[in-house]
């Protein structure tokens, strides 16, 4: 059934690069033809202008050139139109690509969160959270800095959160991954560049912070401007209908670009700067904020982001077509179309205008626009990996003050379908000591419970039959490493984690601890008695144990406490060859491998 629905999700993702590869041959196809035309107009356009000003027929030829500029304005339009198309497919191309790669077990188009890994953190460095191949580096396909940090956030969280904020998470990451279209749209529109949410808030802030004198909001400089373009549309009537020449209104013209830049110039120079620096950083978040708030979400989590970025959603609303309005102008500045609009309706000032009154209004609000897009992106990654993993099942989450977990099936992520499953069942207060030769599957049950049990809290899918769990904290300690540029060794490290990890379940209600060896810094018979001190003490704690161990010897604490302490192994059979059955089964490992493997080497070596 899995391997069915896995195959059903990558002919999807092939279907769709597949059909966005033909139509973006389609909408390049004609490009040259639509360049020479959009020429073409506008050399018609100016050569009967010059036909005016040398012929008696004034009239026809000025009709010509309005008729000419239509043109040119219209094919610049649709092919403008065709080009942000192809770009839109084009990224959109990538997001399908990126996550046919997933499929295929390559996560390197997606960051890591290498700036994410924390080796004293509680448990994020021994689970895999972060770094090359890690769930981070799988689940990550956020667009902004502020969504990798609020996604990182999310996964390596240390307070527990309530069953009811898991359950909203839940629906709203579920709600999202039913929304295919609308998670890809909006990694379309950030796709190519992960924009830096610190740069861009910087940015705001020295906006803010710049003093700009606000004359062009003036209802003189209004006045001004509305009288100018009235004057001047009043010469050229008279100039084309009328006995004035056509010398007036171009007179005129440059008597209002020379009038607007020495009232205004200073001014509009510093408005111009602050639009430089603000609106290509906000130009994606608009984009994004608009389909986030137009997406209809019902999911409570959801319309709390949507209420954030909306308050009053009229209003809301408003304000981001505003800002896109003048984005689209702005991005229609070009070289040849500038004096034009300025000529015929001072499109200049009437954008430095509309941006200040937009920023007067709108300006107090965006940080928190901007830190709700990224609640958002976030959401977008935990949902397209629920999506990408139909074999996960929703945990059951119970309210009980003890820890409980108990799980059917259960096994590690990161191996699919080839991984073997397993159940287990963790009682409040009680240890469990796993022995087992090397490569035997200690380390990695130990993980796939972690990293499950994480994947719960976060309201994400768990891979397993079924698993139910209380809500508990987690602390492990599995790769303890030593620290020679600060003179920590090996062995000092370890009791410098075991510290933190008393301190960390004394200030916790109900911990559960997921150890891989204790002291494996010292020699056998002190590594025994050490970690046999330890557990006997962290037992007066709430804290609850998985211990993972070579030593055999400790597995007599069953005897000793045989109500809180638990031998379980995963045995390995030794004939001509090796063979694992990564199950796990209650009792001591009677098999170990590593003189057996050791012979085999040197035999080799022999030969």
């Amino acid at each position: 059934m899995n391997n069915e629905a896995r195959k059903t999700l990558y002919q999807f993702y092939t279907d769709k690069v597949a059909a966005l590869t033909t139509e973006i041959a389609e909408l390049k196809r004609h490009n040259t033809t639509f360049v020479l035309a959009e020429l073409a107009a506008f050399v018609a356009m100016l050569a009967s202008l010059v036909a005016y000003t040398l012929t008696s027929i004034g009239v026809l030829f000025i009709v010509l050139a309005v008729v000419f500029f239509a043109a040119y304005y219209f094919i610049r339009q649709v092919d403008a139109g065709r080009s942000n198309k192809a770009d839109e497919c084009e990224r959109l191309l990538k997001v399908y690509e990126d996550e046919l790669s997933y499929l295929n077990g390559d996560f390197s188009c997606f960051d890591a969160g290498e700036k994410y890994i924390d080796p004293h953190h509680p448990f994020t460095f021994d689970m895999d959270i972060f770094g090359a191949e890690s769930l981070f580096n799988r689940m990550n396909r956020t667009v902004t800095t502020g969504g990798s940090d609020y996604l990182a956030t999310i996964l390596s969280q240390t307070e527990v959160p309530s069953a009811e904020a898991i359950s909203h998470r839940r629906e709203a990451i579920a709600e999202l991954a039913e929304r295919e279209s609308l998670r890809s749209t909006f990694l379309m529109r950030g796709r190519g560049q992960h924009i830096n949410t610190d740069a861009v808030l910087e940015a705001l802030r020295e906006v803010r912070d710049t003093d700009i004198s606000h004359l062009a909001l003036s209802r003189t400089s209004f006045v001004i401007a509305i009288l100018s373009l009235v004057v001047f549309y009043g010469l050229l009537i008279g100039a084309v209908f009328g006995p004035l020449p056509g010398s007036w209104p171009m007179l005129w013209l440059l008597v209002q670009i020379s009038a607007a830049y020495l009232v205004f110039g200073r001014t509009l120079k510093k408005v111009n700067a602050s639009i430089n620096v603000i609106l290509p950083r906000l130009g994606t978040y608009v984009s994004m904020i608009m389909l986030i708030v137009e997406s209809d979400l019902k999911s409570l989590e959801a319309r709390e982001i949507m209420r954030r970025l909306a308050g009053n959603q009229q209003n809301a609303t408003k304000s981001f077509r505003q800002l896109k309005s003048i984005l689209d102008d702005l991005d229609q500045r070009t070289e040849v179309w500038v004096p034009i609009s300025n000529a015929l309706y001072l499109a200049d000032y009437f954008i430095v205008r509309r941006f200040l009154q937009w920023q007067q209004q709108y300006m107090p609000c965006i940080e928190d626009w901007i830190q709700a897009v990224s609640h958002f992106d976030a959401l977008v990654s935990m949902a397209t990996f629920r999506y990408n993993e139909p074999a996960g099942t929703d945990a059951e989450i119970i309210e009980v003050d003890a820890v409980v977990y108990s799980a059917q099936g259960i096994y590690h992520p990161f191996l699919g379908e080839q991984a073997v499953r397993n159940d287990f069942q963790i009682d409040d207060g009680h240890y469990y000591i796993i022995t087992g030769a090397n490569m035997a599957g200690k380390s990695t049950f130990l993980r796939s419970i972690g990293i499950n049990y994480i994947l719960a809290l976060c309201g994400l899918p768990v891979f397993a039959n079924h698993l139910k769990v209380s809500r508990f904290s987690l602390f492990s300690s599995m790769r303890t490493t030593d620290d020679l540029a600060h003179g920590i060794s090996y062995f000092n490290a370890e009791l410098l984690r075991l510290k933190q990890l008393i301190g960390y379940c004394k200030q916790n209600r109900h911990t559960l601890i997921i150890l891989d060896e204790i002291l494996k810094g010292t020699n056998s018979l002190d590594k025994l008695n050490g970690s046999r001190l330890f557990l006997q003490s962290i037992s007066d704690l709430p804290v609850t144990g998985i211990v993972a161990t070579h030593d055999l010897e400790l597995s007599k604490m069953q005897q000793e406490h045989p109500d809180r302490f638990h031998n379980y192994c995963f045995e390995i059979q030794l004939s001509d060859e090796i063979t694992y059955t990564y199950r796990i089964t209650e009792g001591v490992a009677r098999n170990q491998n590593a003189t057996y493997l050791l012979q085999n080497v040197l035999k080799e070596q022999a030969l």
